[in-house]
This record gives structure tokens, sequence and C-alpha cells, in this order.
């Protein structure tokens, strides 16, 4: 639990770093070895473009094939790094998750579908190395806060939307997701629901990242809003009252939306709770977060 709390305010500090573009480093600091319960992989997932990386936490000593927990870091679209995660791997590794964190490519690079086309390559290359890492490719679950929130829950909405595939390979794969768990993230950026946004930042991070934000079909196609059906991935939802940087109305519209559609969706508004902090990490909402992995990527095990 404390090294779940300190990747916590460690969420908080970076997106308050991507705020001001402080966080970013030039040669990021390589990842330290994982705890002796886990062994550690880092490998590329794309086939064509530029490469991204992914890290792979597997629990040692567990047998089959394993559920997964992919973990999507924010930044304003436009820093953060897959690495130093050991805190949230030790702790669904040794809920026997295998445990993933990708790097995706910032707006600064590539504007959108850039994000969402890398977070779903990653998806399509866990699939198609099922058997290697051990994970069963039909219970693949994916978690991410603030920029990563937003990739996690158009990762939930639009299985089936080729448009934002991208070509990064594994295509014969699906990038369809078993359960989704969005902390705070952005759901409608298009030019009618930016008027919510009252921090600059906020503006400028959109801006950033679609190049045009008054474009309205490449807005419609990043805001999660877009693409709720009542076939949506079961989706937990948590957002502070107190966030700065993307309201709270944003993650309410969402949950919405999806209960209106008939979707499995809960969300959990935190009293107090900034854009991150240690709220979202008290033991109830771990458990919280807990009980609804085990739900729905550990389908009958109590």
């Amino acid at each position: 639990m404390k090294s779940f709390a300190k990747f916590c305010v460690f969420c908080s500090l970076a997106a308050v770093a991507a705020v001001a573009f402080t966080l970013r480093a030039e040669t990021p600091a390589p990842t330290p070895p994982p705890p002796p319960a886990m062994a550690f992989v880092t490998t590329p997932y794309t086939t064509s473009g530029p490469e991204q990386l992914m890290d792979i936490y597997t629990p040692k000593g567990a047998a089959g094939a394993l559920p997964a927990v992919v973990y999507i870091h924010g930044g304003g679209w436009a820093a953060g790094s897959r690495s130093h995660q050991d805190g949230p791997a030790d702790h669904f590794t040794k809920q026997g998750y295998v445990f993933c964190s990708i790097d995706y490519r910032f707006s600064d690079v590539a504007k959108y579908p850039a994000q969402i086309q890398d977070s779903k390559c990653a998806i399509r290359f866990l699939r198609a190395n099922a058997a290697k890492y051990r994970i069963d490719p039909k219970r693949i679950g994916v978690w991410g806060d603030s920029a990563g929130g937003h990739l996690v829950a158009l990762l939930g909405l639009t299985p089936k939307v080729k448009r934002l595939e991208g070509d990064g390979g594994w295509q014969k794969q699906s990038s369809a997701v078993a359960a989704v768990v969005d902390w705070y993230g952005p759901s409608d950026i298009r030019p009618e629901g930016l008027g919510v946004y009252t921090n600059p930042a906020g503006i400028d991070l959109i801006t950033r990242l679609l190049g045009d934000p008054n474009n309205a079909k490449l807005a419609a196609d990043a805001s999660p809003i877009t693409f709720v059906t009542k076939d949506a991935a079961p989706m937990l939802i948590m957002h502070g009252d107190k966030d700065s940087l993307v309201p709270v109305s944003q993650s309410q519209k969402l949950y919405d939306a999806l209960h209106a559609a008939g979707a499995d969706v809960t969300l959990k508004i935190l009293p107090g709770a900034e854009h991150g902090g240690p709220q979202f990490v008290e033991p109830e909402n771990v458990a919280l977060i807990d009980a609804f992995f085990a739900r729905m990527l550990k389908p009958g095990k109590k």
C-alpha cells in the first residue's frame, strides 16, 4: 500500500510538471530492478514508425495464463514515462496480475490520434504475444490517470473504430479491453465542450494535443463521450471534486452518458481531492479498484 501511495503522489507531481513542461528529461533515468517476486522485461511493442517501449512485470511462481493490467501514464499528453512503476507493479503482481506500463508519442512529436494509436498497438501486441508473457488475452484491463485516463477511456469505447487503430503493428489482433479504471481523464474536448475548462493550462494542453482545437471532427474523435454505447467496456471512473485542471464535470458527463446507454459504469467522486493526490490511494479507494479488476478480470474467483 505504501509503494502504491508513493506512486499516486508521483502522478500528482507529474500532472503539475506537465503543465509547466519541466518533468520531461532528455535522458530518462533507467528503470531500477524490480522486487525479487517479479520478473521484468522492457520490450518494443511497435513494428513500424517510432519505436515505443513497454515494461512488463510478471509474478514469479504463478501458473497458467494470467489477467493483465496495463497502466498508461498521465502528463498532459506531453510528459511522463512508463518507467519507475515498481509500486503499482508490486501491488498488482502480488494479486496474480501481469502488470504492464507503456510509453506513447507525445504531442510535440505527433498530434492526435497518435496517442490512442500507440495505446491500441500496445494492447494488440500483448494479445499477439499472450503466450510468451503468460497473459490471458481475454482478460486485459487498463488503468490511467489524467491524459492516461483519457486514453484508457478511449480504449474501452473504441475497439471497433478502425480509423483510430493506426499501423503500428499486430493488425490482426483486437485492441479491445475487458475493464477500464479512469482517473480524472478528460471526456469531452470538442469545441462546444471546452467552456468548462477554466484553467488556461488545460486548454493549452488540449490545443497542443489536437494542433487545432477548432477542428470539430478531430476533437470529436479525441473525445470519449463521442463513442459511448451500451457495449462499452466496464468502467470505474474516479475524480476529485476540487480538480483545477480537468473539471470533475468531465467524469460526471461520461458517467451519465454511459449509465443512460446501459453500460456497466461506476463513478466515485473524491471530496477535497485535486488533480491526483493521496485521496486516490486511501485504503477504501484501493479496495474499490482491486474489487473492480477482480470482478472483471477474475470471474468466478472470490
